[in-house]
């Protein structure tokens, strides 16, 4: 059981999927940073002077009408904490795009490598079946090629 639970760690595409989820914390935090910090602000400030981080609906108007979220977490009034939730699917749509961005560049590069490097097969002058490039015969047919 040792053995294949060394195995199966030892695979390349867990080590990956290990790199890629400490990456993605790294990431998530670097844009959790930028929306709170960089593009919050600016739209609360067009939307007079709102940080959506602390907005709430008071559910129990009989304890008190708080002043701001975490007064009333401090005196235990019930909320529903909306702004929050807004942050967080900004959050997600703009990680979301990000992620879309470095994906369609990728594609792009990928497939940029594969036209840069031509053709890779032929057609067999004879009976027409793709063989390699390198190929001096054909698998097909038999058929020698000129070189």
């Amino acid at each position: 059981m040792f053995k294949e639970f060394r195995e199966f760690i030892n695979r390349g595409n867990v080590i990956d999927l290990a790199v890629a989820v400490i990456i993605g914390a790294a990431f998530g935090k670097i844009i959790t940073t930028l929306v709170d910090g960089v593009i919050m602000p600016p739209i609360g400030l067009l939307l007079g002077g709102v940080d959506f981080a602390s907005l709430f609906l008071t559910l129990d108007k009989a304890k008190g009408v708080p002043a701001s979220l975490a007064d009333a977490k401090a005196k235990g009034i019930p909320v529903i904490a909306y702004g929050q939730f807004i942050n967080d699917v900004l959050n997600f749509l703009i990680v979301a795009f990000v992620v879309f961005l470095v994906v369609r560049a990728f594609n792009r590069m990928k497939s940029k490598q594969a036209t840069d490097e031509g053709p890779t097969t032929k057609d067999c002058p004879y009976c027409l079946t793709t063989v390699p490039l390198k190929a001096t015969r054909c698998a097909a047919c038999c058929s020698d090629f000129q070189l």
